[in-house]
């Protein structure tokens, strides 16, 4: 073989090699690329979380649980889903806690007042003694005093549940309820079929009524049945949108049973601790966020609809009994 030629096959070996050499990177680099990609997009995938209120479609509590979950949804940039459903729609109302401790529901969004029936301690963190406190300060005393690792040793060491609470939504002091007339006398409860909850409810059968406990979507049609005589539920809002003008034509306004209750979001405990880190923290400070909203909404809603009630369904407002 000639010089010249050897030389030429060197050259196309050389070549050739290089382009084995580049095709192999190139397989390889794509492949590292596609394998971090598929790890990236597995890493960002939307996870869901199964919650349910224990307020009905039209009542603004749960106006407040769908907006929470709008924050979370938008805070998590599509890697949270909150899939929010009305009261009943799985469980009824006082069976929420149970069942996301047992894994049926993920969370979901009520008072603590309507776990009364597990422990009457859970009342004292909504409708307890105000002791000088009103719903802020009550906010500020589970945050700040202590009052969260209390409840988290009732509910989880005390009643074994795993459900993780997140208290927000500060509430004005809630009215007296709807009755046919004026109560000008704390005899006139003695023998009334009265609906309430919580601590109150123990209260309001001391001065001998007969106390009815039912969540907030069941007071109207057992008041247009008149299974009930008369019922309280929470403010000028959510008492209109329930259709308590409908059936009840007095509203007494100013009372000490439940002078100060707030909001509760609760998430399965393991459910929560399996989250990644940031967005455990969203769900944590989508709440916050949502309280101030609450309190902003309320005086906006509460007193528009106190005044249209009054104005344009009859709704006779007695500030005081006698």
């Amino acid at each position: 073989m000639s010089e010249k030629k050897k030389s030429e096959t060197k050259v196309e070996k050389k070549v050739s090699r290089r382009n084995v050499l580049k095709a192999v990177l190139a397989v390889g680099g794509a492949a590292a690329v596609g394998f971090s990609a598929t790890r990236r997009a597995s890493a960002q995938a939307t996870i869901t979380l199964k919650m349910q209120s224990t307020w009905p479609t039209k009542d603004i509590f749960h106006d407040i649980f769908v907006a929470w979950g709008k924050k979370v949804e938008e805070m998590a940039g599509g890697r949270l889903k909150i899939d929010i459903l009305p009261s009943g729609s799985v469980v009824p109302a006082f069976s929420l806690m149970d069942a996301i401790h047992s894994g049926t529901l993920d969370g979901g969004h009520g008072v603590a007042a309507y776990w009364f029936g597990k422990n009457v301690a859970t009342s004292l963190f909504g409708t307890g003694p105000a002791f000088g406190f009103d719903a802020e300060v009550l906010l500020g005393w589970i945050h700040y005093g202590g009052g969260q690792e209390l409840y988290n040793e009732l509910i989880q060491k005390i009643l074994k549940l795993d459900v993780q609470s997140f208290f927000h939504g500060p509430m004005p002091t809630q009215p007296l309820g709807w009755f046919k007339t004026p109560i000008t006398n704390p005899g006139q409860f003695k023998g009334m079929k009265y609906r309430t909850v919580g601590l109150s409810a123990d209260l309001f059968k001391a001065m001998g009524a007969s106390v009815v406990i039912l969540p907030g979507g069941e007071i109207v049609a057992a008041l247009d049945r008149n299974l009930i005589d008369a019922a309280e539920f929470n403010n000028t809002t959510s008492d209109r949108m329930l259709g308590f003008p409908d059936v009840r034509k007095v509203m007494m306004a100013q009372s000490y049973h439940q002078p100060m209750e707030c909001l509760e979001l609760l998430i399965s405990k393991k459910k929560y601790e399996s989250l990644p880190k940031e967005l455990q923290a969203i769900i944590k400070y989508a709440a916050v966020a949502e309280s101030a909203d609450f309190t902003w909404k309320m005086m906006d809603r509460n007193s528009t609809d106190l005044i249209e009630m009054k104005a344009k369904q009859g709704v006779k407002v007695v500030k005081k009994i006698g």
